[in-house]
């Protein structure tokens, strides 16, 4: 299915929350003058959508779910139907619901065919692409796969965790989101970038030293 992409650069990159892949991804996007996506914003609007319709089978949320999101790094909005949902998609109702959500295939199927379409309608001369599964279902023939980790202690410093609720919370999550997906281990063509050790801004050097290897290689 991802075979008919149609962008003239695609970087994808996975990774587990506190890798840096969103900070890094937005950042990279931005000195390239690439688009920008987001596909976890996709999964956190429709948990939105289900807690508005708590009531409301599966399927008919399916049909319903009318969703959109900003292309520019620079000024992300998300939006269900005609509300701005950009906060709301953040807060911890949304965050909570979201690896339940994701184990549902129809929505996983729904989210699949949303990013491509999103990368086909990218206003730019590339895209950048970051959530989890990215380089190996979304976009497994982007020019540039990448897989962003970090120590599991590093990662939760960065969240601004210490060994609490909130930080079990996080571990909790991505123990059971890697029951869908492994998004810590690179697939074949992948390349890892540890940035345990790495600032951001060294993070983001790492990431476009890759980049312009493939441009210019």
């Amino acid at each position: 299915m991802a075979v008919g992409l149609v962008a003239e650069f695609i970087v994808a990159v996975d990774g587990p929350a506190g890798s840096g892949k969103s900070s890094v991804s937005k950042e990279v996007a931005r000195r390239l003058d690439f688009g920008y996506l987001d596909t976890g914003a996709g999964y956190r609007a429709f948990a939105v959508h289900k807690l508005r319709n708590s009531d409301a089978p599966l399927e008919s949320l399916l049909e319903s779910f009318d969703y959109q999101i900003s292309h520019d790094p620079n000024d992300q909005w998300v939006r269900l139907g005609r509300a701005d949902v950009t906060d709301e998609i953040r807060q911890q109702a949304a965050a909570d619901a979201v690896s339940e959500i994701a184990r549902e295939q129809s929505v996983r199927q729904l989210q699949l065919e949303d990013a491509l379409e999103r990368i086909k309608s990218c206003p730019h001369s590339g895209i950048v692409v970051e959530g989890r599964d990215i380089t190996t279902r979304v976009a497994p023939h982007a020019q540039v796969r990448l897989l962003l980790t970090a120590s599991e202690e590093t990662r939760l410093k960065r969240r601004g965790l210490e060994k609490t609720e909130s930080a079990q919370s996080l571990i909790s999550r991505d123990q059971s989101d890697s029951k869908v997906v492994d998004f810590m281990t690179p697939a074949d063509g992948v390349i890892l970038i540890d940035t345990t050790n790495l600032d951001f801004q060294q993070s983001v050097a790492a990431v476009l030293d890759v980049i312009e290897a493939v441009q210019h290689g």
